[in-house]
C-alpha cells in the first residue's frame, strides 16, 4: 500500500502566506529563500509587503506556489505573482471569503448589526415555519 502523506503545504521558495502577526497582518506574500529553521525571506511587491525576514510563526501557507528562481528579486516576484494571477486565485479560496466576511463585519455599525439581526431572525422564522409544514 501507498504511504499517505500527512502534509500538503510545504514551506519553500515559491510558496505563498498569509501574514497573520504584525503590520502586514492579513496580507498575501511570497517566500523568496529560507533563512534557517524559524524564518523565511519573504516578499509581497502587490501586496505591499516589504522584502524582509519572516519567522515561521508568522505565516500562514496557502495551497498556492508561484514558480520563482532561489532569492528572486522583487521584480520577478511580482511578475510572476502577476503571471500566475495569485490574488484571483486567493479570492477564489474559501479561506479568502472567510476573511472577507469577517472584515465587513467588522466594520458594521450598529444599525447594521441590527438589521443584519432582525433579517437573521426572519429567516429562521421561514425556516421553521416550512420544516414544521414538512414533519406535519
Amino acid at each position: 500500500s501507498a504511504i499517505k502523506m500527512v502534509f500538503k503545504r510545504y514551506v519553500e521558495i515559491g510558496r505563498v502566506a498569509l501574514i497573520n502577526r504584525g503590520p502586514h497582518t492579513g496580507k498575501l506574500c511570497v517566500i523568496v529563500d529560507v533563512i534557517d529553521a524559524t524564518r523565511a525571506l519573504v516578499d509581497g511587491p502587490e501586496s505591499e509587503v516589504p522584502r524582509h525576514a519572516c519567522a515561521f510563526k508568522a505565516l500562514a501557507l496557502t495551497d498556492i506556489k508561484v514558480k520563482l528562481a532561489h532569492s528572486a528579486k522583487s521584480a520577478s516576484v511580482s511578475k510572476a505573482f502577476k503571471a500566475e494571477k495569485v490574488a484571483d486565485k486567493w479570492a477564489q479560496t474559501a479561506w479568502a471569503k472567510k476573511l472577507a466576511l469577517q472584515k465587513k463585519r467588522m466594520s458594521l455599525n450598529d444599525f447594521d448589526r441590527f438589521v443584519v439581526k432582525i433579517n437573521k431572525q426572519k429567516k429562521a422564522k421561514l425556516v421553521n415555519t416550512e420544516f414544521n409544514k414538512l414533519t406535519k
